[in-house]
């Protein structure tokens, strides 16, 4: 497995780290980017960058995506020049997006049919500071026996693999996450602006909850940057949760789920988005419930 070839495509907040733990662990990895200039860091790190997606998978053996939504794993599988047009039945795609489930199933049958490839959904979880550590959740959906095959190529990226089932339920479990951080995160933000209007040192609040229930991952990575207004750089994007709260919902309605705190949740993470804050990192979301006066 470490003689296979890795082809990267989407060198964003979690591709450029994810390509570089797999280049230091000895695979043979190229990387594509739709915007050439992000993947500059790769190249000073002896990556091999292409110019064309087609040069990337006719010299792949596994192909792996991480982009923004599912109309850009589209472009890429199905666009011009993409994945279904060049790619030939040996190799695999793992496909690393956090996109709609039964988008994800259409295009692998798709995919499947034209070309022979198979497809894993394998969405992850813990942000920039997990790929860079290598210490990702991921959440797979595949066949077990091809989701098996590839769990050396994701030894360098994560902490854990998980099979969840066919494909697309890597997908779903994806958005249950996401529901879950959403929240979280949202009400981490009222937390802290309570404390502040409150008289307490909002900063100390992350230690004092250290350890006990309310404790999370995000409490202690975002708490204390919203305590310090510390919203650079920027770690994850208020637009990803927003994109993924909204697929929640629409999982919901399709399998006639009640989600009324995701439902909450996204309208306003919506609100948030459409007052400037789409490209933020959530910990911004502090700023819904205090205002300039009080800042100042």
């Amino acid at each position: 497995m470490q003689s296979s070839r890795i082809g990267f495509i989407g060198m964003g907040l979690m591709g450029v780290p994810m390509s570089l733990r797999l280049q230091r662990a000895g695979f043979d990895v190229s990387v594509w980017n739709r915007s050439p200039d992000k993947s500059k860091p790769l190249a000073s790190e002896g990556v091999r960058v292409c110019e064309h997606l087609h040069e990337l998978i006719s010299s792949s053996d596994i192909l792996m995506t991480c982009v923004t939504d599912t109309s850009a794993v589209r472009a890429i599988v199905e666009g011009s020049g993409g994945i279904a047009e060049h790619g030939r039945e040996s190799q695999v795609l793992i496909d690393f997006s956090s996109i709609d489930p039964q988008s994800t199933r259409d295009m692998a049958d798709a995919l499947f049919n034209k070309t022979g490839i198979r497809w894993i959904d394998a969405p992850v979880s813990g942000g920039v500071a997990g790929a860079e550590q290598g210490t990702l959740a991921i959440m797979a959906g595949g066949d077990a026996a091809l989701v098996d095959s590839v769990r050396p190529v994701l030894e360098p990226l994560s902490q854990r693999v998980t099979h969840m089932g066919p494909t697309g339920s890597g997908q779903v479990t994806k958005i249950c996450n996401q529901m879950i951080v959403s929240c979280n995160v949202l009400v981490m933000a009222e937390v802290m602006a309570l404390a502040e209007k409150s008289g307490v040192n909002a900063s100390q609040i992350p230690e004092a909850l250290k350890g006990g229930f309310a404790d999370s991952i995000p409490l202690q990575l975002t708490g204390p940057r919203m305590a310090e207004r510390d919203f650079d750089p920027v770690k994850w994007h208020v637009k990803t949760l927003l994109k993924d709260l909204d697929m929640a919902n629409a999982l919901a309605k399709n399998s006639a789920s009640a989600v009324p705190m995701a439902g909450q949740a996204a309208e306003l993470m919506r609100l948030h988005a459409t007052q400037g804050s789409a490209e933020c990192d959530p910990c911004t979301l502090i700023e819904m419930y205090t205002s300039k006066d009080e800042e100042a």
